[in-house]
């Protein structure tokens, strides 16, 4: 899913306060945890709920129907100028409130239209370009974003592994949960093999403080935490990029050490574009794009890819192809042939 993105202020009536809504929001927040959505989309969700009351003057969503969902909709890409991806999420948030909290039939769900999303470019860097921004980084940061463009990981895929999930022998990596709750296997770098070794080795060191501190414990998804209660403390469980500081799970209220934050990385990687001179767009994601093209030059076969990518379709795999260091689609220019 999409993250919320952050909007400027709505109009006056949308920010009083009412206590029917947040009534049923705290429903509506029971619904997303039974559906097992991340802790990230639920926060998205409840706030394209809450805005969409408060938008129609806080009248409950069973007296509002397609014209009203379709008007805030609307509203969003008209005056607010959200993205259709951003359109999209207040979309599937809205459905879920009717659909999942207040279990509406909705026959008018093939009237509230579905924005299309733009279809673009990614953004690649050349080698020479991700040699600049790495050059640029260091320590921990260093790891990560050499981690994301050598494995063509996602940033919270990346920030997620687990230390059980390292493979150093078989140099690979065992990415759990990735988009669409799919798992997968990766190459692990082999420049890559001692770095990793020296940061599970200060990772142990924070692990083993903790628990003699009393803590130790590492969220698990609920399943797993309740058939094995005690696996949250053991060390192939904790994080290979540990926060440097513990903090209060917003759901349970116990405090555990996280993960690096993914704001932390993105601001690195942002900053580090910019010392190294780098005019492109650039964050995390990028790395993602540049290993793709960056294989599909070096020859590999697109299967092989998209595998590694955790692609379900290959046509997603396809639109690197675009991006190759042949030029436009391919072609030898006219030109370039006189």
């Amino acid at each position: 899913m999409p993250l919320s993105i952050r909007l400027p202020k709505m109009r006056p009536m949308e920010h009083q306060k009412t206590a029917r809504p947040l009534k049923l929001l705290a429903r509506m927040r029971e619904a997303l945890r039974v559906h097992h959505y991340s802790y990230r989309t639920e926060q998205a969700y409840l706030d394209w709920a809450r805005r969409y009351i408060l938008f129609h003057g806080k009248r409950h969503p069973k007296d509002l129907g397609a014209a009203e969902v379709a008007a805030f909709l609307s509203y969003l890409a008209t005056e607010r100028k959200v993205s259709a991806s951003t359109q999209n999420q207040a979309r599937a948030a809205i459905l879920f409130l009717y659909k999942q909290v207040l279990g509406v039939e909705l026959p008018w769900l093939s009237e509230v239209v579905q924005a299309k999303v733009s279809k673009r470019l990614p953004v690649v860097l050349t080698p020479r370009e991700v040699r600049l921004l790495l050059n640029e980084l260091s320590g921990t940061m260093g790891l990560v974003v050499s981690l994301l463009y050598g494995t063509g990981m996602r940033l919270m895929e990346g920030l997620r592994l687990r230390v059980k999930d390292v493979e150093f022998e078989r140099r690979e990596i065992v990415v759990r949960d990735g988009k669409g709750a799919k798992d997968r296997v990766t190459m692990l770098p082999e420049n890559l093999v001692a770095p990793l070794q020296d940061q599970l080795a200060r990772a142990k060191q924070l692990h083993d403080q903790d628990l003699a501190d009393g803590f130790g414990e590492v969220w698990l998804p609920e399943a797993l935490a309740v058939k094995y209660p005690k696996a949250g403390k053991t060390w192939g469980w904790q994080y290979v990029f540990p926060s440097p500081t513990r903090s209060l799970d917003p759901r349970s209220g116990v405090v555990r050490r996280h993960h690096i934050l993914p704001e932390t990385v993105q601001k690195a990687v942002k900053l580090a574009a910019s010392r190294a001179g780098i005019v492109k767009p650039c964050s995390p994601h990028v790395l993602r794009h540049s290993f793709t093209t960056h294989l599909l030059e070096s020859g590999y076969d697109i299967r092989t890819v998209q595998e590694l990518l955790g692609h379900s379709d290959v046509s997603t795999t396809m639109i690197y192809t675009h991006v190759l260091n042949r030029g436009g689609r391919g072609v030898i220019s006219p030109l370039d042939q006189i």
